[in-house]
């Protein structure tokens, strides 16, 4: 940055005071401008909106960066006491970095002049660096940055590995697994870099962890052999093109006293453009019994060209560890090749008498190919002019998404997103984790541009300050039409994730939207507490509880538009989401924003938000209940007609009435999905029933006890739905209305089988998360769930079309919608 190498159109910011604190000033050391980059409004505590970005132009290993304020000769006195640090490779999957404790926030200055220099330990492999200030107070922060680093020559973007294991030694545990992997991390680690890249080699002793200050075996990543049956561990190495490569280095780990040792064989494969090379390459070490330290091991690729490079390690003992691999590797270059050819020595007439030359042709020959130089050069300009061009209209897209609005609603537990910290109190490096989970892939090509949502609001519209502003925006963005497959997906924007109460909600809510609800009045009215009745606790969270109650006289406090099903003077059966008394701030104001979502949902297949009570504690909303309970329970207590329900006097369900239960389902996500809303928890236990066989989608099964088998924990820190989620929600962190459609086929494979039985019953949680993986992988080994016997061909294929690997074949709700439709009698 101060050497002058990065460039001012690599340099830029969130938002900026005035031009004279634009992110170019951001630079350490300089005091150009007003001396500093500055965001435009104050930092809040738990916001993360505002950053300066430097784009390196290739990816860069960096292991050092430095901080500064802003001074100006006295003019300003700005500067940041904390930030976080957020890399990309691509532009598109953003990583929080973290120490090798788990801690992202980084300690800043103290003053607005000293520079502060930290290590990044671990490194970061990147070409997008993120600085975003962090406040425990309401403040205004300029900064400036430099990185340290040197440019990642090795040209690795990632390696899928399978998780690493935990060996026990003397009754201790020694955790072996790759702690620092910025990749998704579940059964096994995918689209990352971690701890076999970050330039440290294990010591000798691998069970010696007084380097780092942690765990032992930190160093190392290490795999049992009891787990591979195959008897090779498998890692993938993805570059970022096609490489002429040399060797690979692996640093492995010899104490064979604890039965480690280097491996036996490693079998390599090689793909250089789509397809894998049949013949591998396949290198023996030499067996070493005599000496325990830690080696390198050098295999020699034989300048193979690829692109990626599949490695088979094969065990010589029970365990195998691994601390840094590394390739020595030239980039391939199609013009190297001909100006080769061009400047290779003619031999004279002198040097061959019996070989006469015939400069004419030479002399075509050369000039032709000096042609066809030029040409290439010309092409090259092309691209490069192109990706300069496609760059300028991402930032300019950039810009414009400070005008768009999305949200997503999904339904989680208290931690659903990987929140390391998650049983402390609300803290400023709490709030945002470096999971995927937690974060919305900006500009991804999954994911669109929701311009249309505001003119999908008019509520939005109609009661904003700017009306006509509202309506331009919607007539000069109707350009902008929807992805490919046309479902509805995230769009880059600044998140806040808004956790709800009971730990069954949380709101991706862009911050635009929260600025345009925070000057409403809530559109539902004040309830009277002594009118509610208590019948039973539906189930609690970290902040709030779930009750059912009765209301008596909720039908005075209805909007008119609401169609009720209850008789005048006749209590009303309602859930009562009560925030508790010990509940911090930050869960007081997510509790009130979440109120302000829920007034704005309005479809008779989705629950409605009744009235609150907001004006003493403790906080409640009250949203409407079904005198039948969830569909999970309700469908178990009955059976399908047939002779065999006569004979248990059961109560019946017919086919048809199933049907129409399920078509009213996919109503209700096709009015969440109209919104860009994204529920994330669609299933049977989130689906409540009313009278005659009246479906309203919900949206705290998750924080009922009867349904604590339905999701699965993450090393104690994040409970999923696993059994429901598509295969890309679950490695990699994507979550869309495709991946909403991927549980509505599962929902209805409930249904059909009378909720009798868990999706994939027969497998484990571990085994569910294996068959994702070969979801991934496409190689036709994939378990899908089976064919209900109630369930005609027809809707089989509906089921099947939703579990299609690829997102852009599934289907939408509105065609889901339709096709059931076409079914009802």
């Amino acid at each position: 940055m101060s050497g002058g190498q990065i460039q001012d159109e690599d340099i830029s910011a969130s938002s900026q005071w005035s031009e004279s604190t634009a992110a170019r000033y951001g630079r350490l050391d300089f005091e150009e401008g007003d001396g500093a980059w500055c965001p435009e409004i104050t930092v809040e505590p738990d916001s993360l909106k505002e950053f300066l970005q430097i784009d390196l132009r290739s990816l860069h290993f960096i292991t050092l960066v430095g901080t500064q304020g802003r001074h100006a000769g006295g003019i300003g006195n700005e500067f940041a006491q904390m930030y976080k640090i957020k890399y990309s490779r691509d532009g598109s999957r953003w990583i929080s970095w973290r120490n090798r404790q788990g801690k992202q926030v980084i300690e800043g200055n103290r003053n607005a002049y000293d520079i502060v220099l930290k290590d990044l330990e671990p490194p970061i492999i990147a070409r997008f660096v993120r600085f975003m200030p962090v406040t425990d107070h309401s403040m205004n922060v300029c900064m400036r940055v430099e990185l340290y680093g040197c440019e990642w020559l090795d040209g690795l973007v990632s390696y899928n590995v399978p998780a690493g294991e935990q060996m026990t030694i003397s009754g201790h545990p020694v955790y072996l697994n790759d702690s620092v992997y910025d990749g998704a991390v579940i059964h096994s680690m995918t689209e990352g870099l971690g701890q076999l890249t970050d330039g440290v080699c294990g010591l000798d002793d691998f069970t010696d962890s007084h380097v780092y200050n942690v765990w032992e075996g930190y160093d190392y990543v290490g795999w049992n052999n009891e787990s591979f049956p195959s008897g090779y561990v498998e890692i993938m190495f993805e570059f970022d093109r096609t490489r002429n490569f040399t060797t690979m280095k692996v640093h492995c780990n010899n104490m064979f006293s604890k039965h480690v040792k280097v491996f036996r064989q490693v079998v390599c494969y090689f793909r250089s453009e789509s397809d894998w090379e049949a013949t591998p390459l396949s290198f023996s070490p030499v067996v070493d019994e005599k000496n325990p330290s830690a080696r390198f091991v050098t295999v020699n690729l034989a300048n193979h060209m690829a692109s990626a490079i599949k490695c088979q390690f094969y065990f010589a003992d029970a365990w195998m560890l691994f601390s840094e691999i590394t390739f020595q590797s030239a980039v391939c270059r199609l013009y190297s090749v001909l100006l080769y050819k061009v400047f290779l020595p003619v031999p004279s007439p002198e040097d061959d008498p019996t070989h006469k030359v015939d400069d004419s042709n030479t002399r075509i020959l050369i000039g032709c190919l000096v042609a066809i130089i030029f040409i290439l050069v010309a092409i090259i300009v092309i691209i490069l002019w192109r990706q300069v061009w496609q760059k300028m209209l991402e930032k300019a897209s950039r810009r414009m998404l400070d005008d768009e609005l999305t949200a997503s609603l999904s339904i989680q537990s208290e931690t659903f997103a990987y929140n390391h910290n998650h049983h402390q109190s609300s803290t400023t490096s709490e709030q945002e984790s470096n999971s995927t989970y937690e974060r919305i892939f900006p500009l991804g090509p999954d994911y669109q541009e929701p311009s249309r949502l505001i003119c999908k609001l008019p509520e939005f519209a109609q009661s904003s300050d700017e009306p006509g502003r509202w309506k331009h925006m919607c007539a000069s963005k109707s350009g902008l039409v929807p992805s490919d497959d046309g479902v509805p997906h995230y769009a880059e924007a600044d998140i806040v994730n808004l956790q709800g109460v009971t730990g069954s909600n949380t709101y991706a809510i862009p911050a635009l939207t929260m600025d345009l609800l925070s000057g409403k009045d809530v559109a539902v009215e004040e309830f009277p507490r002594k009118l509610l009745t208590f019948k039973e606790k539906l189930g609690e969270g970290q902040f709030g509880e779930v009750h059912l109650c009765e209301a008596e006289g909720m039908q005075e406090f209805m909007n008119k538009e609401f169609l009720f099903d209850y008789p005048e003077g006749q209590p009303v059966l309602v859930a009562v989401k009560m925030l508790r008394s010990d509940a911090n701030k930050n869960a007081r104001n997510d509790f009130l924003k979440e109120i302000k979502i829920m007034s704005r949902l309005k479809d008779p297949n989705i629950i409605r938000l009744l009235a609150v009570c907001i004006y003493s504690d403790p906080l409640c909303m009250i949203t409407e209940y079904m005198e039948n309970g969830d569909l999970n329970q309700f469908l178990s207590r009955h059976e399908p007609e047939g002779q065999l329900a006569l004979l248990s006097n059961a109560p019946t369900v017919s086919f048809n009435n199933l049907c129409y239960m399920a078509t009213q389902i996919a109503s209700g996500m096709k009015y969440l999905s109209s919104l860009n809303f994204v529920h994330r928890d669609l299933a049977t236990r989130n689906c409540l029933v009313g009278k005659n066989y009246t479906i309203k989608i919900a949206d705290f099964g998750m924080s009922r006890n009867l349904y604590s088998g339905d999701y699965y924990r993450i090393q104690g820190r994040a409970v999923l739905p696993i059994r429901w989620m598509s295969w890309e929600s679950i490695l990699l962190g994507k979550f869309t209305t495709a991946s909403d459609v991927w549980a509505f086929g599962v929902t209805l494979w409930e249904i059909l089988t009378f909720c009798k039985e868990q999706p994939y019953s027969q497998l484990t949680d571990e085994q569910v998360i294996e068959n994702t993986g070969e979801f991934f992988r496409d190689q036709k080994r994939q378990i899908y769930l089976p064919q209900p016997v109630l369930c005609p061909d027809s809707l089989y294929k509906i089921m099947l079309s939703c579990w299609k690997r690829n997102t852009k074949e599934r289907p939408s709700f509105q065609e889901i919608h339709r096709a059931l439709l076409d079914r009802q009698p």
